[in-house]
């Protein structure tokens, strides 16, 4: 926040926080071979993943989405069933609930997981807001099949939320 890279939600604190550069981020995540390869993406619901929200709606592929701490379950956008004016708005979570359908968990494969963070670790540790709701939904998907050790996990962060391998202690 101090470097003037935090933008709306503010303050950041108590959340993912969004970022200036957010949307070069989900460029970056466009040119992995995962995401190139995924059909179906599940990604969180926080503000700096909804450019990537919106690019997987735009690149033809399936969104699945979580709702906010998982009141409402998971909710899945079919980009063939939207109009593609409709793809910003659907990339927001009030949008979702407008233009996405109610799914369980076990009706889904994902082929890539898409998850916010407070920061990450070179060495692949991740922080997030400390609730536990990513690690809900991992695991609520490994449960019923719908992802599992051959599904990459990824996140889009600012350069600021990278630290060296070790910052993050793996517990």
């Amino acid at each position: 926040m101090e470097r003037g890279v935090a933008r709306f939600p503010l303050p950041i604190y108590g959340r993912i926080p969004n970022f200036v550069g957010a949307e070069e981020a989900a460029e970056k995540l466009s040119s992995l071979s995962e995401y190139e390869r995924a059909e179906v993406v599940f990604c969180n619901p926080d503000s700096p993943q909804r450019p990537v929200r919106e690019m997987v709606l735009r690149d033809g592929k399936v969104l699945v989405m979580a709702t906010p701490r998982l009141r409402k379950g998971l909710l899945v956008l079919e980009p063939g069933k939207l109009p593609s004016w409709a793809f910003r708005k659907a990339s927001t979570i009030r949008g979702a609930f407008r233009f996405g359908r109610p799914v369980r968990p076990w009706e889904v494969k994902v082929d890539l997981k898409v998850v916010g963070s407070v920061a990450v670790a070179e060495d692949g540790a991740r922080l997030g807001k400390g609730h536990g709701y990513s690690d809900l939904e991992y695991a609520i998907l490994v449960e019923c099949g719908s992802l599992g050790p051959w599904t990459p996990i990824v996140t889009t962060v600012h350069d600021l939320q990278v630290l060296g391998p070790g910052s993050i202690p793996m517990t």
